[in-house]
């Protein structure tokens, strides 16, 4: 099965732009011969945290919110399934959250983020307390969102589940980013025997300069496919 992470500029607070942006890398997607695609943290808002907190009414979202239909109908129209990051909420607050879409559109899965870096607590936001898993076409699969795979527990507990793949919707940014990202994914794949998938931002995101190189790594750590770290959308796809 071919799986595809998507990395592009989120427009700040602009979740119609963002939304048929994300249609088109479905549709993409399902040109390469994907069968799912992953998208970046707050991929429909952009990673805003104030902005979000400041109109919760109005940016977070729930898993049949009528503004994600032109992804869901791409999904069905593709026959791709898509991890959509995007502002949640629980009674505790506002929430990144992951809603999984099955390749005809229906919600398959939904995954609130465990770890929450400090400017995220900061701000507002509620963390989950479960992991996320989904299966499709035979596998299972894991979830995670950036500063989760910096907790090689929750990989683990992937790996122990059965899963065949952990799904990382994240943001890092140029410096020290870069090099988190090249150290922590392909360690996570090799330690505990999974393909992980990294889907990155690329460009300005928030305060950061987002470094792209989405990519995907076997399970022996090694690089399957890395995406440009500058430019505009792109679609990196291996099989897992």
């Amino acid at each position: 099965m071919i799986i595809a992470a998507a990395q592009f500029t989120a427009r700040p607070l602009d979740v119609a732009a963002n939304i048929g942006a994300m249609a088109s890398l479905v549709t993409e997607a399902g040109e390469r011969g994907a069968a799912l695609v992953v998208f970046p943290e707050l991929a429909v808002t952009g990673y805003e945290l104030e902005g979000i907190t400041a109109d919760p009414d109005r940016l977070t979202m729930a898993p049949d919110d009528a503004r994600l239909a032109p992804l869901r109908a791409a999904c069905r129209a593709a026959g791709v399934a898509a991890v959509v990051n995007c502002a949640g909420r629980l009674p505790a607050g506002p929430t990144l959250s992951s809603f999984v879409y099955g390749p005809d559109g229906a919600p398959l899965t939904r995954y609130d983020k465990v770890h929450l870096t400090r400017d995220e607590l900061a701000a507002g936001f509620a963390a989950g307390t479960a992991d996320g898993r989904f299966t499709l076409n035979g596998v299972s699969f894991g979830l995670a969102i950036c500063y989760d795979a910096h907790f090689p527990d929750l990989a683990a507990r992937a790996a122990a589940d059965g899963c065949g793949a952990l799904l990382a919707s994240s943001l890092y940014g140029r410096g020290p980013g870069q090099a988190e990202r090249r150290e922590i994914f392909p360690a996570l794949a090799k330690d505990h025997g999974l393909h992980v998938l990294l889907a990155n931002h690329v460009g300005a995101a928030g305060p950061y300069d987002a470094c792209g190189g989405s990519g995907l790594w076997g399970p022996d750590g090694h690089a399957l496919a890395e995406g440009p770290e500058e430019g505009a959308a792109a679609l990196v796809t291996a099989e897992v």
